[in-house]
């Protein structure tokens, strides 16, 4: 199966968190990842063809990485 490039933007995206859950404390992790995952899991249901939601979902995916990939945050509240 082909993606688009919105999938492949996504997954970029989802794998960038991923990768920076392990640059944070090993206790605090699975805080990370699971937010992480929460926060993609809450947006499943888009559209594929709502283009403007999906662009707008990466655009606050992207600050809210920047703002996480910060060495100062050691923890993040799992919702």
């Amino acid at each position: 199966m082909r993606l688009s490039g919105l999938q492949k933007e996504v997954l970029g995206l989802y794998r960038q968190c991923l990768r920076e859950c392990r640059k944070k404390p090993e206790a605090t992790r699975a805080h990370f990842k699971s937010f992480a995952r929460n926060e993609f899991d809450k947006n499943m249901k888009v559209e594929k063809k709502d283009f403007a939601a999906i662009e707008f979902f990466l655009r606050k995916g992207r600050r809210q990485l920047d703002m996480y990939a910060s060495p100062g945050v050691k923890d993040v509240a799992v919702q």
